[in-house]
């Protein structure tokens, strides 16, 4: 199966790719927008996409995608991710003047620029991508954040390693596929269509990840958290978006710890009552 990545070969995604679907054959994408362009037209079977890190938080990004595109979350995998600095061979530390990383990458490191002030952080499309960067161009002052992985892929050398901030460093990655059908995954009292996501849903499945936005009313909040804790559903998972071209107006995106059952059914449809929509993002086994 082709599975899309953003970044490129030798990234954390690729390596969680790899270990979601062994021998899958993995196509990297420089920005996100493709991933899901990619799923959508079907040039590959499906995705992996970081959602979530332990440190830096959820991926906006793909957040704001996850509403807007017509894509289904099959599964989700848990990856320790550890931040190496990657130079060219012979380089050492009191060498480099630049450090370059995706922003998120960064962010998990910044006890290493504390302690290094001379080395000037600076932002790049992808951590793999950015040790390719500095090997093509035989950066010799430069170095790069990423796995160990990409020290193979590019023929880096690894200047110092796990320089992550917090051992207990993970990110949270999404597989998924393409929602077939007309009118995407809605599920609330103002349907435009509803998408058959029923047959996606994969054996196991006891977690739902979800979308939705309240009404501008007194305890619209309230009455829609209300509609778990009625069926003793948890909530592991809630936080709240801004809703592009609509200022001042947010999604809530939720994640519970119930499968395709009843329960979790008749929440969803007493959600739709209340909340102005809902949209099922996926229904997948818990890491």
């Amino acid at each position: 199966m082709k599975v899309a990545i953003q970044g490129e070969l030798g990234s954390f995604s690729h390596e969680a790719a790899e270990r979601m679907l062994p021998r899958c054959t993995v196509v990297p994408c420089a920005r996100s927008a493709e991933v899901f362009d990619r799923v959508e037209r079907e040039s590959v079977g499906a995705a992996v996409i970081p959602i979530e890190n332990t440190l830096a938080g959820t991926v906006a990004e793909h957040a704001d995608l996850m509403l807007t595109r017509e894509v289904f979350i099959q599964a989700e995998y848990l990856l320790r991710i550890v931040h190496n600095v990657i130079a060219m061979p012979g380089a050492r530390l009191g060498s480099l003047r630049r450090v370059l990383s995706h922003p998120v990458a960064l962010d998990q490191c910044r006890d290493f620029f504390r302690r290094h002030p001379k080395i000037e952080a600076v932002p790049f499309y992808d951590t793999a991508g950015s040790v390719k960067h500095v090997m093509a161009n035989q950066l010799k002052d430069a170095a790069g954040i990423a796995g160990r992985q990409a020290a193979r892929e590019y023929s880096g050398s690894i200047v110092q390693s796990s320089i992550e901030d917090d051992k207990r460093n993970f990110t949270r990655f999404f597989l998924i596929r393409k929602l077939g059908g007309a009118g995407g995954s809605r599920a609330s009292g103002k349907k435009k269509g509803s998408a058959d996501y029923h047959r996606l849903i994969p054996r196991g499945a006891n977690k739902t990840s979800i979308v939705f936005q309240v009404k501008n009313v007194p305890g619209a909040l309230f009455k829609s958290l209300s509609v778990f804790a009625l069926r003793d559903i948890s909530l592991s998972k809630i936080e709240s978006r801004p809703m592009r071209g609509r200022p001042w107006e947010y999604v809530f995106y939720v994640d519970f710890l119930r499968g395709d059952d009843e329960p979790a059914r008749n929440a969803l449809r007493h959600l739709g009552e209340v909340a102005e929509f809902v949209k099922v993002l996926g229904i997948y086994p818990a890491a």
